[in-house]
């Protein structure tokens, strides 16, 4: 009886050491980040897209964890770009809207490139033995007649391949029509840096994946932590699926052509997340967010029953989709749930990956952004305790359709308002229970407005500006 004794003990044990959870890699996490161009808060089937499948991402998302609160700091890509990359609201860096000649820029008072001394995740990460590299649209200095931004490179990145808004070497498009014939899209964007590489705009996301994936397998064979950005730009305008397709989403229009890119990419992001899955090494040690930098172009992409496009302050211009992939980091309960409730931004990425990572911010650097690692991983559902503030880009205070638009925004727990810069014409909605903002309450509640008014008017005026005689880059509080 006693040797059964100890037989029936050990059969535990073994037993005990099967069932157990996988122990969490001793390896410094790896983190990819997909931030897709002008994509719809709906746009994903796994989110309600009945027009289009994505059954690449929704497959990261039964696998991983969706945020139906999760919310960009700008309804337009190049802020959007800077407050995620930096963890600060872009008006910090006087980027406000997308950037473009220097003339314009000059004109709207922005600058026309991120300052590189900005805080940036990647270079914090570098700094930390990481291996980084950015693949896909960049848009935050070197565009148009930019030609003297700094490369991207200078922003912590050891590697970039972007293109025709970046400096450095990049893929530029070309396309082909139901007839065959061959053209060029934005042909001067040479003169921002080499190599240049022409290919099919249709194929271009396949180009930045396959560098990555290269990137990555570097790193590997260093033994290295990789970041790695894949910005890539199917879903922004002009719309060029692939050749065999073409035809037949022209005659169904602009929204056609959409959903035909929409679907082409998810097919090449495939690629990228079999790479990482057949993997085990890369599978156990690899944790993927995925979400898109502002709402959709009108008649491309959908927002659901969110108000408002791109350029809007409303939920349709700032809120997106976001998956979070890594079972070996996320709380088990949670894989292929929807996070309904939690509210949180792009600033906060910042602080939370570094958390992530077992790092600390750079010193002395501003952070608006707040670690929320412990919701992005299913271990919580708490929310950001600060309020989301907003300005519109300065060049969209009529954009359409929509005349004379609000100039500022907050979200602060289950209230929304918008107002103009004065504080006056507010909105207010609840918005927990009215997400479509159909319902404004401001003469309901007066003291509610007077409070957020108050806050994002007061958030607004500490924001710098550029000062008119000094260079283009340079700034100064506004006092």
């Amino acid at each position: 009886m006693k040797r059964v004794y100890v037989l029936s003990i050990l059969t535990l044990l073994s037993l005990n050491s099967f069932i157990s959870p996988k122990p969490k890699p001793n390896k410094q996490p790896n983190i990819i980040l997909i931030f897709i161009d002008d994509m719809g808060w709906a746009d994903f089937s796994s989110f309600g897209n009945k027009d289009a499948q994505t059954p690449n991402f929704d497959q990261m998302a039964s696998e991983g964890i969706s945020f139906e609160q999760f919310y960009v700091n700008s309804p337009i890509c190049s802020p959007s770009r800077v407050a995620i990359s930096t963890g600060t609201y872009p008006q910090r860096w006087n980027i406000t809207s997308y950037l473009d000649n220097r003339a314009q820029n000059q004109k709207r008072g922005m600058a026309s490139w991120l300052d590189p001394k900005a805080p940036m995740l990647a270079r914090r990460l570098q700094e930390a033995g990481y291996a980084t590299g950015h693949f896909g649209k960049w848009h935050m200095g070197g565009q148009r007649d930019v030609t003297d931004a700094p490369q991207i490179t200078s922003y912590g990145f050891d590697e970039s391949l972007t293109n025709f808004e970046g400096l450095g070497a990049k893929l530029l498009p070309l396309t082909k029509d139901e007839t065959g014939k061959v053209g060029r899209i934005w042909q001067d964007a040479e003169i921002l840096g080499e190599p240049v590489t022409w290919m099919q705009r249709s194929e271009i996301t396949t180009g930045f994946i396959d560098e990555a994936i290269q990137f990555i397998d570097k790193a590997e064979n260093k033994e290295q932590p990789f970041y790695v950005n894949i910005w890539p730009d199917d879903v922004h305008s002009p719309y060029w699926p692939p050749f065999e397709d073409y035809g037949l989403a022209k005659e169904a229009g602009k929204r056609g052509l959409y959903l035909a890119v929409l679907e082409a990419m998810d097919q090449q992001f495939g690629k990228l997340f079999d790479y990482i899955k057949s993997n085990p090494e890369l599978s156990e040690n690899t944790l993927i967010l995925i979400c898109s930098d502002n709402g959709p172009e009108l008649g491309a992409g959908q927002a659901g029953n969110l108000k408002g496009y791109k350029t809007h302050l409303y939920e349709g211009g700032i809120r997106s989709s976001l998956i979070v992939w890594g079972a070996s980091y996320l709380d088990e309960k949670a894989i292929g749930s929807r996070n309904k409730e939690s509210v949180f931004s792009a600033i906060d990425m910042m602080p939370s990956l570094l958390e992530f990572t077992g790092l600390q911010p750079e010193k002395k650097s501003v952070l608006d952004g707040e670690n929320m690692i412990e919701t992005i991983l299913g271990k919580s559902t708490a929310s950001r305790k600060a309020p989301i503030f907003y300005s519109r880009p300065p060049d969209r205070k009529n954009y359409y359709g929509i005349e004379n638009l609000p100039d500022l925004a907050v979200r602060d727990g289950n209230w929304k308002l918008l107002c103009d810069y004065d504080g006056g014409r507010p909105e207010l909605y609840q918005i927990v229970n009215d997400p479509g903002e159909k319902h404004n309450l401001a003469e309901t509640y007066p003291d509610i407005v007077k409070k957020l008014t108050d806050k994002v008017v007061s958030w607004y005026q500490s924001m710098p500006v550029l000062d008119e005689n000094t260079s283009n880059n340079k700034m100064v509080l506004s006092l």
